[in-house]
């Protein structure tokens, strides 16, 4: 210990240490203004993900290049063989290591220390000590100790400090470069691409925890071996390892521990191992079974919010007419373990395929050759994502806050077995009482027991071989508006920032106004419409009776967006009427080029709410003067008129400057040409019964997108007529 005291004490004592200190305090804010790896634009992401995620991969290269410089130190001074008579090679590397680990640790508690006002000032009233602790523990804190580790074995290996730089930038380089897709490899800087607002974020930490101690032991053991290879007696590494694998345990450790990463790699229990062809049907190809049927399913489930998992029993009813046995196929979460399958109380055969499709399993049952059939099927486990969506992990989140269930996620789903009817299906499902149970779908859930710990049990009944289930810390709302009632849900913690919006003014005044001029939503016809905020998933979807709101769309930053409103409550109303532009009635992915996009018609009808709402003056003043000072500057951008040399930019600079130019043909030039429209088919009234027209087609099962020139039909124009 004395010998680390001075060791440490020697390295505080130099000024490069200081300046690599001083550096690595500074480099959240490079999250702020320049690397900002989180593409979405909730306040935890922008002010406390990013930031982190800069101070991590600035200040594990930084601390890299202090490591190889101090290992290079006896050599650069000329004093290596002075200070291996007075210490041993092997132990002087273990202390300059412990000395390093130790700056490194005082430098991420400083920079948490530091950043935490500014922090708390940005984010808000959706601050959690939770999320700023894993943040900084996780996303930046991490990444130092990986560094040093990784650069001294560099160090270490070579005996250089010029390979060793070279060495070890060409590893930060791939994870910054080749590896910055693909969520386990990272490791300076994790694939990280959204912190939710509100709600809890421990699935997506989960995932960044498991990839640094997958790393963390894989470079332990890398560092162990070439510690073992530290050059004395005047030889070189693999004599010096020779001598020091006498002792077989230091060896075997160090592999032991690689071994270990690459077990830890390979049997990773977060992501499927889904076939990535996303046009595969392997599983909507099974032959169905003719003569069985199942006549109702109930599901008990009983998920563990504190470590994200899940335990439940499924029960089916069917009728076997064949009078022999059947092979009935489950869709089922790969995460999830079958424990047993009973038949009318007796324990049949079953087995899980190893093939995978769309974040689903196949569970295959041996159905005996009773006519009636009770089947009960246990299971369980720690749900895993889609392969697909392994850099966007978060969605399947299960915490005291959060949970959403679909399909597979929540019960095995079949998949070769008919029904005669819609077949009914009751769920039952115990959380915390702090959660209400939302079916996404036109049911009703209600609490059936109360229990004394604190714990609820909710009941819905429903119908189909699926469904989806959403579950969290959430406020309702009921909002009557055109005969439609409305229950709207968001997080308690949102709870400020929709009441800063009038959420249940503008859903009235939206749906007040589209329904009148456009035509009810397709799925909320029968009368009632749940609308549900949901953890940020990166887009909406809607079913009978139910439609999400993405947390995304309802963000602090997205309210006090100018070009989606002039104040929040605008920019709800802009993110409500895309429940029909976008939702409803659904739009393809543009062309980079294309203006055409469901943004268009949903900034051209919220202006004309807020004309209603607000009067001509204020709706022309916020709405029409900002898009047409938006489109000059456009028509005069440099890049616009000369596009030949946009592509002799960094690629970087082409991104930011192609977004910025989509944006104003989407949000601007496209709601002038919709007025242009109104102006040249006769006015307001006329495009009214042409928007209404188009939103109320039948659309093509096999592309049914609204095409811009589905609008040009419509209104009689030919492109030209708008582009004058």
């Amino acid at each position: 210990m004395k010998r680390l005291s001075l060791e440490f004490s020697r390295l505080f004592r130099e000024p490069f240490t200081w300046l690599i200190l001083f550096l690595t305090l500074l480099s959240p804010a490079v999250g702020l203004f320049w690397y900002q790896p989180l593409s979405t634009d909730t306040s935890l992401s922008l002010y406390l993900a990013n930031p982190a995620l800069a101070g991590g991969t600035a200040g594990g290269i930084l601390f890299g290049i202090l490591t190889i410089y101090e290992l290079d130190r006896p050599r650069r001074m000329e004093m290596e063989s002075l200070m291996d008579a007075v210490v041993a090679p092997q132990t002087m590397a273990l202390l300059r290591l412990l000395a390093l680990m130790g700056a490194a640790l005082i430098a991420a508690a400083s920079a948490a220390v530091l950043w935490l006002p500014l922090c708390r000032l940005q984010v808000g009233s959706v601050f959690r000590w939770q999320d700023y602790v894993l943040a900084c523990t996780l996303l930046m804190g991490a990444s130092f100790p990986l560094a040093i580790l990784a650069a001294a074995a560099a160090f270490q290996f070579t005996g250089r400090a010029n390979l060793a730089l070279s060495l070890f930038g060409l590893f930060a380089g791939l994870s910054l470069t080749v590896w910055s897709e693909h969520w386990q490899l990272c490791w300076l800087n994790p694939c990280l691409w959204a912190l939710s607002d509100a709600f809890s974020n421990l699935r997506a930490f989960r995932s960044v925890a498991y990839m640094r101690l997958t790393w963390l032991a894989a470079l332990l053991g890398l560092w162990l071996i070439s510690w073992l290879g530290v050059r004395r007696y005047g030889l070189g590494f693999l004599r010096s390892l020779g001598l020091s694998c006498r002792p077989l345990f230091r060896p075997l450790l160090g592999f032991l521990l690689l071994l270990l990463a690459g077990g830890a790699y390979a049997a990773q229990p977060l992501v499927d191992h889904s076939n990535p062809d996303l046009t595969a049907m392997a599983f909507g190809e099974l032959s169905r079974l003719q003569d069985i049927s199942c006549l109702s399913r109930t599901v008990q489930a009983f998920p563990d919010t504190r470590h994200g998992s899940l335990t439940a029993s499924a029960s089916y009813e069917f009728e076997n007419r064949s009078g022999q046995s059947r092979k009935a196929a489950f869709g089922l979460n790969p995460g999830y373990r079958v424990f047993s399958v009973l038949a009318n109380g007796a324990s049949v055969p079953f087995s899980v395929g190893d093939y995978q499709e769309y974040n689903e399993a196949m569970l295959e049952v041996t159905l005996p050759p009773d006519q009636e059939i009770d089947l009960v099927i246990r299971y369980g486990g720690f749900p895993r994502e889609s392969r697909s969506l392994s850099a966007m992990q978060g969605s399947l989140e299960i915490s005291s806050s959060y949970l959403c269930l679909a399909n597979g996620d929540l019960a095995p789903r079949l998949m070769n077995v008919s029904s005669p009817g819609s077949i009914p299906a009751a769920v039952e499902i115990r959380l915390p009482s702090s959660m209400t149970v939302i079916p996404f779908g036109p049911s009703q859930a209600e609490i059936l027991r109360e229990h004394g710990d604190g714990t609820l049990t909710w009941r819905y009944e429903s119908s189909g071989f699926g469904g989806i289930l959403y579950a969290g810390d959430y406020i309702r709302r009921d909002i009557k508006a055109d005969g439609v009632s409305i229950q709207l849900y968001y997080s308690r913690r949102s709870q400020g920032l929709m009441e800063e919006a009038g959420a249940e003014e503008a859903v009235r005044a939206v749906v007040d106004y589209c329904t009148e001029h456009y035509g009810p939503l397709s799925f909320g016809q029968e009368g009632t419409l749940k609308l549900v905020q949901s953890r940020i998933v990166g887009g909406g979807y809607a079913a009978n009776g139910a439609s999400l709101l993405d947390e995304g769309d309802f963000s602090a930053v997205h309210l006090e967006d100018g070009q989606r409103g002039g104040i929040p409550g605008e920019v709800m109303i802009h993110e409500l009427v895309h429940q029909w532009w976008g939702l409803s009635c659904m739009f393809d992915s543009p062309e980079e080029s294309s203006p055409w996009a469901a943004e268009g018609l949903t900034v051209y009808t919220t202006y004309r709410i807020v004309k209603e709402l607000y009067g001509g003056e204020y709706a022309r003043t916020h709405y029409i003067e900002q898009w047409e000072k938006e489109v000059l500057d456009y028509d005069l951008n440099f890049y616009v008129r000369r596009p030949e040399y946009l592509s002799g930019l960094p690629e970087d600079k082409q991104l930011e400057i192609a977004n910025s130019l989509s944006y104003v043909r989407r949000y601007c030039q496209m709601p002038l040409k919709i007025l242009k429209a109104q102006e040249l088919v006769g006015g307001e009234e006329a495009m009214d019964r042409i928007l209404r027209e188009l939103f109320s087609r039948e659309p093509d099962p096999a592309y049914p997108y609204l095409t811009y020139e589905d609008f040009l039909n419509a209104c009689g124009l030919r492109e030209e007529d708008l582009n004058s």
